[in-house]
């Protein structure tokens, strides 16, 4: 049976499914890192705010220690079990079924946001608070990682084409979290309570990706392409015994087949991790070149930029979450739907790796830019223009070439 005898897609219905998981993805990590002024406010130190204030005789912000090194830790806390579970994905992925991997995981991220909606209302001492804050990203990272991978993995059942809406769905998923925040600055909603619904709807919006992981089984298209391989090789296998019925046949005296008999693949077998990353092991280390110098310097060197346009108005404001968080995820998901479009470079050109590596290039960029507080480094591109124009091309090609080598991966 070929792929054009198959159901269709009707209204893109599985596309819009993939697409809604993918945003569910990656909208959690997403909402904790624009709502990076709500944690840095309630780690301020009221006993060191208050000596600052008696001696310059006016009301001066100087960060506390857990203030200045929330960006560092909220880094590595999300980064590092990203890194431990998405690796360990790739050998419980034999012995955790699909459906606990992927449904267990989006419970656990909306239990807890709504543990952090909830503690919104909570008082708690900076340092408690800081705990609990590095310990939910932990969580949150780790069920990430093993629904990302497990997805990842759905979608190679399917065309390759199915790729795509998880990455469009990733990158949407920032965009809609920087929206969230930009809407709650505009309409004054800065006290701690207003987080509550700011939480709140990462909640609804994990729902929502249950909701379409469940009804995802029940569509022709999915069930098709999922059952397909076994079905053939359920199919060949008869085909194959019907010809070793034929060929003893022909031993008593009937002139013997010579076709030849093509073993064909299992797909239950699983073949080894090691075996598949000798496949890809250019794209997967172009993957992760890719998210590393991104992660290096986004949002912890990123966030921490200031504008010389916003003094004194509300271009100050804004200037963050429109400049670095909007920008960063718009232009993200546009690169990541560019390879919709065109696949260039191709995926055997040494160019696709060349073009990685050339990214590192935006970690000094940013590092020059107007990043308070600063001790060693000069500011070579003080001025708001360079940081938007550094940010727009960081972040197209974090999309786009991301998005090509995760494309490429299943072919």
């Amino acid at each position: 049976m070929t792929a054009r005898d198959g159901p269709q897609d009707r209204y893109k219905a599985v596309w819009l499914i993939f697409f809604i998981l993918g945003l569910g993805t990656l909208l959690p990590w997403n909402f904790f890192m624009t709502a990076r002024e709500y944690f840095i406010s309630r780690l301020k130190d009221p006993e060191e705010t208050s000596h600052v204030r008696n001696q310059t005789g006016k009301a001066t912000f100087t960060p506390s220690y857990l203030q200045s090194v929330f960006d560092n830790f909220m880094t590595l806390c999300a980064m590092v079990p990203l890194l431990i579970f998405t690796c360990l994905n790739s050998f419980i992925h034999q012995r955790i079924p699909q459906q606990i991997r992927i449904s267990g995981s989006l419970v656990a991220i909306g239990l807890v946001f709504l543990v952090t909606a909830i503690m919104v209302k909570v008082p708690m001492d900076p340092l408690p608070f800081f705990v609990f804050t590095m310990i939910s990203i932990v969580f949150i990272n780790s069920f990430g990682a093993i629904l990302q991978s497990s997805l990842f993995g759905l979608a190679g059942l399917l065309p390759v084409s199915y790729t795509a809406p998880i990455m469009s769905g990733q990158g949407l998923a920032g965009t809609f979290a920087a929206l969230a925040m930009i809407f709650s600055i505009a309409i004054g909603a800065q006290q701690p309570e207003s987080f509550i619904g700011y939480f709140t709807t990462a909640c609804v919006t994990i729902v929502l990706a249950i909701v379409s992981y469940v009804v995802l089984p029940h569509m022709d298209f999915f069930r098709y392409y999922s059952m397909k391989d076994k079905t053939e090789y359920r199919v060949y296998n008869a085909e194959l015994e019907t010809k070793r019925d034929l060929i003893k046949k022909d031993e008593n005296g009937m002139e013997q087949n010579n076709s030849k008999i093509i073993p064909i693949h299992n797909p239950d077998e699983q073949p080894s991790v090691i075996a598949i990353f000798k496949k890809l092991w250019v794209l997967a280390l172009s993957v992760c070149f890719v998210f590393t110098v991104t992660i290096g310097v986004f949002p912890a060197i990123t966030a921490k930029v200031s504008t010389v346009l916003g003094e004194g108005n509300k271009w100050g404001l804004y200037f963050i979450p429109v400049s670095c968080f909007l920008l960063f995820n718009v232009f993200d998901w546009t690169g990541r739907s560019l390879t919709a479009l065109f696949t260039w470079p191709g995926m055997d050109s040494c160019l696709l790796p060349v073009m990685v590596v050339l990214r590192v290039i935006f970690v000094p960029l940013f590092m020059l830019c107007n990043v308070t507080p600063r001790y060693y480094l000069p500011v070579v591109f003080s001025h708001d223009a360079w940081y938007i124009v550094f940010m727009i091309f960081f972040s197209i090609s974090n999309g786009y070439l991301a998005s090509l080598c995760m494309c490429f991966g299943p072919k």
